[in-house]
């Protein structure tokens, strides 16, 4: 029965299979444990079978909010066996937020840590909420837990193996919320398909392989941190996964350790390896790939990587959680395209279009737009912002993504990332990316991270106004960075304000903060 009903795979597949397949290999190192496949695999039906014993339905919302530990991951993986959605959420979210997500989506169960309890303990009592699971460690700061709250020992003490599979591969696997930098955050809805289409396709051009060891220092909260957890258990590959980057040299003692093949990272970690003085420290030769996803990297980190992991392919990619990847730049084009985002990933198509929703030809700046089994079912219960996001396709009764993007193609079909369509300064009447003073800042020696934004100004309707990060013992005044845009950038590009500063806000990914900075 099993054969047929499981003849096209959900997303928790990859790991009964790999189980199945791998039950003795270390899939998952963290915080100085190391679980097998058949550990994980085992724990996430124990504790599938609690939800599903304590009320949690098909189609219910339950809310993962905790760090990047064993509990996490094996909450994933169990709340699709019980047939719910997953919404992983960082830990830094603050009270206020944490209400608005659990207002949102009204998750029947919250599965979280104790240490966190002075965030979710007055939330406890939510209407929606049926079920808190909560980590073994002691009540924060000597208080009882809340009434009712069921400790991660005893939730896994169930016997039973997993609930009766009933859902399809359209059917939800999760909701991504957005990290909310301009309004409320928006929860995105990613199916089962959604999901195993955009792990297979990166996989693909990743050229992911069993032996492959992936480091995981991206919040699971994010989701280019959640899929390096799915793609390594996809491949039943290594996943060594630590809470986060703040102490490097930690973490690369853990790469050197561990053997590590796959290097992850996002700008402000490649930002501080380029800082690092003692690297020859590390043995780091086993790392064969690095990525990156957003914009293009600055030339001068491209270099720093290139020295850092001399016989790493280093793949630039850019993609939104709306359709968690749109493009990769394959490798060997990195010389010759080092400022463009590359190619559509397989099984996804491209193209930019105008105001007015018309294509346009090569070199000319539009909306980009993504058609493919990776873009979102929409955002939950917001239909006024899913309209504005999800449009017809070529076909009738598809849809496609508008992804709110300005980017451009070259005559070859590269993607060049612009800037986001909210970003866009518009002065004196011409529209300026900001993207583009912060790489000529960034080319600057001494520029250590560059965040460019518009101000409001009479005159100008918005005045260009750069804050900038001085790498250690540099010297350079607001002069000599305002000479170098005067030098390089039309004169309507070329900033009023220079300001330097000490460091630049982050969101809880590692990416700048624009918001924070006005």
């Amino acid at each position: 029965m099993h054969g047929i009903h499981g003849a096209v795979p959900l997303l928790h597949d990859y790991l009964t299979h790999s189980a199945r397949r791998l039950p003795d290999k270390i899939a998952l190192v963290c915080q100085g444990q190391r679980l097998s496949y058949r550990e994980l695999d085992l724990r996430s039906d124990a504790l599938a079978a609690a939800l599903a014993s304590r009320g949690v339905a098909r189609g219910d919302r339950v809310i993962v909010y905790a760090d990047n530990t064993v509990e996490t991951v094996v909450a994933f993986w169990a709340v699709l066996k019980a047939n719910a959605v997953v919404s992983v959420v960082n830990p830094l979210t603050k009270v206020d937020k944490l209400r608005y997500l659990i207002e949102d989506c009204r998750p029947t169960a919250l599965i979280t840590e104790t240490r966190l309890l002075g965030v979710w303990g007055g939330l406890a009592d939510s209407p929606s909420l049926k079920l808190v699971i909560t980590s073994d460690e002691p009540a924060a700061r000597g208080g009882a837990l809340p009434e009712g709250v069921l400790r991660w020992s005893e939730a896994l003490e169930s016997a039973d193996g997993p609930p009766r599979r009933s859902r399809i591969d359209v059917d939800l696997a999760a909701i991504v919320y957005t990290s909310g930098s301009t309004g409320d955050p928006k929860g995105v809805m990613l199916t089962h398909r959604n999901m195993l289409t955009a792990a297979t396709s990166i996989s693909a051009y990743l050229e992911l392989l069993e032996s492959d060891v992936i480091l995981g220092v991206l919040p699971l909260a994010f989701d280019y941190g959640l899929y390096q957890m799915i793609m390594a258990f996809r491949e039943g590959a290594r996943l060594v996964l630590e809470r986060s980057f703040a102490f490097p040299v930690r973490v690369l003692e853990v790469v050197a350790e561990e053997g590590v093949t796959g290097f992850p990272g996002v700008q402000t970690i490649f930002a501080v390896l380029a800082g690092m003085k003692n690297l020859g420290d590390f043995d780091l030769s086993k790392v064969r790939y690095v990525t990156n996803t957003a914009a293009a990297l600055p030339i001068k980190h491209i270099e720093a990587l290139r020295h850092i992991f001399p016989g790493a392919k280093i793949y630039s990619m850019y993609g939104l959680t709306e359709c968690k990847r749109c493009s990769f730049l394959p490798p060997e084009d990195l010389e010759r395209k080092p400022t463009s985002v590359g190619i559509a990933i397989p099984n996804t198509e491209l193209w930019i279009v105008d105001e007015q929703g018309q294509k346009v030809g090569p070199d000319v700046v539009g909306q980009l737009v993504i058609r493919g089994a990776t873009v979102m079912k929409g955002y939950w219960e917001k239909p006024e912002a899913t309209a504005k996001r999800l449009k017809p396709g070529p076909l009738p009764g598809e849809q496609v993504l508008y992804t709110g993007d300005y980017c451009r193609l070259d005559e070859e079909g590269y993607l060049y990332f612009v800037g986001r369509m909210d970003d866009i300064i518009k002065t004196r009447g011409e529209k300026v990316a900001p993207k583009e003073v912060e790489n000529v800042l960034f080319d600057v020696a001494g520029v250590k991270e560059a965040a460019v934004i518009g101000v409001p100004d009479e005159l100008l309707g918005q005045a260009i106004k750069a804050f900038v990060v001085l790498e250690q013992g540099a010297t350079l005044s607001e002069r000599d960075l305002l000479r170098a845009c005067q030098e390089r950038l039309e004169s309507f590009c070329v900033p009023k304000y220079v300001e330097l500063v000490a460091e630049l806000p982050k969101t809880d990914t590692g990416k700048i903060k624009k918001t924070g900075l006005a």
